[in-house]
């Protein structure tokens, strides 16, 4: 194991956030992550969720905000339902210098929170 990350977010504090700024959308989460939140009754919970994954990869790699493009890591749904996290440009290559070959992440929400948990190996 190379790191461990988490992350939780409060869904009406995100609510607000994505209402105030929407263009964090398009900067922060992939077509297909929106394509996916847009898709249900309440987005919100499946943005935060894709949020807190991507927070705690970053976390798992060791880095803050800033030194990978949030967008980079990217949330994928097998048809099983079981998450993945694929990285590209700016995360691919910071996960290659640290080792990192394989991600386990899992996700949750509740009614009022998100909550990832991502394993570097």
């Amino acid at each position: 194991m190379i790191g461990i990350g988490t992350d939780i977010v409060e869904l009406e504090r995100f609510r607000v956030t994505l209402e105030r700024t929407p263009t964090i959308k398009t900067r922060t989460f992939t077509a297909s992550e929106r394509e996916y939140a847009d898709a249900k009754n309440d987005p919100t919970e499946r943005y935060a969720a894709r949020w807190a994954a991507k927070e705690a990869v970053m976390k798992a790699m060791g880095v803050g905000l800033g030194e990978v493009n949030m967008a980079d890591i990217e949330v994928i749904k097998a048809e099983n339902g079981a998450p993945s996290i694929e990285l590209h440009d700016t995360a691919a290559a910071k996960a290659a210098e640290l080792g990192i070959t394989e991600w386990k992440i899992t996700l949750t929400h509740t009614a009022t929170i998100a909550q990832a948990i991502a394993v570097a190996l």
